[in-house]
Parts: structure tokens; C-alpha cells; sequence
């Protein structure tokens, strides 16, 4: 079924969400529902009258990686440490640097990369949805328009849910929070869930039939899933630390996830070979400057060794200059990370040359 723009306003107009999502549920459309206030915009993904995804860009990436870490409890190889490298791989910045569906795209690179299965990626949809329509559900005021977006439609797809019974448990969980304050925080265009009414909810879904509370609210089945069988990923890497500071072997290790890595701190750069033969390291993380034998020095050495030859080394300093990038570039080394880094810069940098 083609469909065109709804509505398109320039000054703010009341809104009556319930009767929007009626109307393109009982249509059996596909497109996206686009919704503007001042402080924030809703998207709600469509297919066939179905729910395929829903978002809103308040708090974006928080609410995505609070769900992802209540999934965590259920998947060992859902740790903090690919939380992180998720969001430095796809939130933004800025307003300027933002991509299309960088949220879903982010659930899609979790599957492609097997740290989810499909099924889980549905479970995580259906949370966020109910999370995006209680807030939408609120609103009295804005602009709106419902269209077609390719951008959307060349991206996979994990679930199609039930609108009508997403809403029943949103309606049921707004009427159990009538006295607590939204999650968003109110500004022009947000309703106070304190003061909404069970009456004012009860709006007519299409025609003369409601969205009625149901006994019971459970997900939806019969769902085309990409992958049924949960894959398990590599979810532990060798990391070999050579420094002959003892405060960053630690800080090192500290930043290092348990779950997904596995760190050797070596500080005595004389016995570092012996010991990353037996280790077998994913990848060195080696200080430049150290008594007795430089990190530059202990690279080319590594190098020589056919066991350590396309192993990824990253040269770990306080240096900045053009001449250290030179010598770390003249030994191969594969990367070059200035001290003091945080937390997200190291992983950002070890897992640059893991994936």
C-alpha cells in the first residue's frame, strides 16, 4: 500500500496520538511516523499496519544500552566492553555527525556480529518500543508527518509486532503511574503523565473499536526471525601489557573487561619475549619508553619473530612528536596511543585492531 505525508505543519498542533496510531493500523500502512516538538522527535516504523521499530531521540544511546545491559544478564558475551565499543561505533557526537537509525543500526551490527542472535534483537525491540510510545503516548502538542524512507527499508528487519497490544500495555502502564512525573523531561510539546486521566486514554482506536484493556499482554508470536539459534562469538582475547610502571599494568587491566579479555602485564621489557611466547597475545600493548630495552627496540624484535609477525602492537607513550610516530611507524608497529588515555580511547584503539 502506498502512502503520502499525513501532515506537515509549521507552528506546533495539538496532537492525539492514539488516533494517529489507529488510523495507520487499521490502513495496514507501511511508511514512518515522524513526530517534532522543541525538545525532542519520535520515529515510529510501520510495515503493513505493523510495528517494525520505534525510537526517540531523547536520551538515545542511555536508553539502548540500559536495555542491552538487563539482556547482558542473560548473555555472558553482552559485557560492558562491547556496550562501549557500540556507542563509539554509532552514537554521534554531535547533531552534525548523526547517521540514519544509528540506534537500530547499532542492534543490527550486535547481530551481524553474533554478540545477539535475532530472537534476542526482538526481545530488545519490543522493550524499547514500549519504552518510545509511553512517552509519545503522553504528548498534547507538535508536528507530524507519515512518509515512505528508503534508508529504512534497505535495513533488516527482526520483528513485526501487534501496534494494538503495545498500546493496551502502555495505556495500562500510564494509568499506573498517573502520580509519577515522565521519565523525558517536560518541556513544550510533553504532557505530566500526573495528570492525565484513564478517561482521556480511552480514546476510540478506529470506527467504534478501542484499544480495551486485554487479561493478559504477551509478546508477539509468529514472528519472521533472521536466525533462530543462538551463536556464540570469541568472547575472550589475549592481551599482553608490557610497561615497567606498575600503576599502568593496573589501570590497563582495570579498563580491560574480565569477561572478554584476558590480560598479562609484563614489566621487565628484558624477559617480555619468553613470556608473550607462552601468553600467545591477540594483541601487545607496548610502553616506549622503558630501562634497559625501548619499546621500539622490543618491536622490531617481536617482528622478527615469525610468531609475532601480524600480531597487532600498539606503541603505549606520553610522546606526541613527529619523530616517535616515525620510529613507531619504522619498526610496524600497527598503532600509537598517547598516555593518559581513557577508558573508551583504549578500547576504541584494541578493538580497532581485533575486529
Amino acid at each position: 500500500m502506498s502512502t503520502t505525508s499525513i501532515s506537515s505543519y509549521r507552528l506546533p498542533q495539538k496532537l492525539h496520538p492514539l488516533s494517529l496510531l489507529a488510523q495507520l493500523t487499521g490502513r495496514h500502512a507501511t511508511g514512518c511516523l515522524r513526530i517534532f516538538t522543541e525538545t525532542a522527535s519520535w520515529s515510529i516504523n510501520i510495515e503493513d499496519g505493523k510495528l517494525t521499530y520505534a525510537s526517540c531521540s531523547d536520551r538515545l544511546f542511555e536508553r539502548l544500552d540500559y536495555q542491552l545491559q538487563r539482556l547482558s544478564q542473560q548473555i555472558p558475551t553482552l559485557n560492558s566492553a562491547i556496550r562501549v565499543q557500540m556507542r563509539l561505533m554509532f552514537e554521534p557526537k554531535n547533531e552534525h555527525q548523526s547517521m540514519p537509525y544509528a540506534d537500530y543500526q547499532a542492534i543490527c551490527w550486535l547481530v551481524n556480529q553474533e554478540y545477539i542472535t535475532s530472537i534476542q534483537a526482538e526481545t530488545l525491540i519490543y522493550e524499547l518500543a514500549k519504552e518510545v510510545l509511553e512517552s509519545f503516548l503522553g504528548l498534547i502538542e507538535g508536528n507530524y508527518e507519515f512518509s515512505p524512507d528508503s534508508s529504512w527499508e534497505e535495513l533488516p528487519k527482526f520483528c513485526y509486532l501487534d501496534l494494538r497490544l503495545l498500546v493496551e500495555h502502555c495505556q495500562r502502564q500510564l494509568r499506573n503511574r498517573t502520580n509519577v512525573q515522565p521519565q523525558v523531561n517536560p518541556g513544550k510539546g510533553y504532557s505530566l503523565l500526573s495528570k492525565i486521566k484513564p478517561p482521556a486514554i480511552q480514546t476510540k482506536f478506529s470506527h467504534n473499536q478501542q484499544f480495551a484493556p486485554s487479561k493478559t499482554f504477551e509478546p508477539p508470536e509468529h514472528i519472521h526471525h533472521k536466525n533462530d539459534q543462538q551463536v556464540i562469538k570469541k568472547t575472550l582475547y589475549t592481551i599482553a601489557c608490557i610497561d615497567d610502571s606498575q600503576t599502568v599494568l593496573n589501570s590497563i587491566k582495570m579498563f580491560l573487561d574480565g569477561k572478554t579479555f584476558s590480560v598479562v602485564t609484563i614489566n621487565d621489557p628484558v624477559k617480555a619475549l619468553m613470556q608473550i611466547l607462552r601468553s600467545k597475545p591477540d594483541l601487545i600493548l607496548l610502553d616506549v619508553e622503558m630501562p634497559n630495552l625501548d619499546g621500539y627496540e622490543l618491536c622490531s624484535l617481536l617482528r622478527r619473530h615469525s610468531a609475532f609477525k601480524n600480531t597487532p602492537i600498539i606503541m603505549v607513550t606520553g610522546r606526541t612528536g613527529f619523530i616517535d610516530r616515525a620510529k613507531a611507524k619504522m619498526v610496524r608497529s600497527s598503532g600509537y596511543l598517547t598516555k593518559p588515555f581513557t577508558q573508551p580511547e583504549l578500547l576504541k584503539m584494541v578493538f580497532k585492531y581485533l575486529d
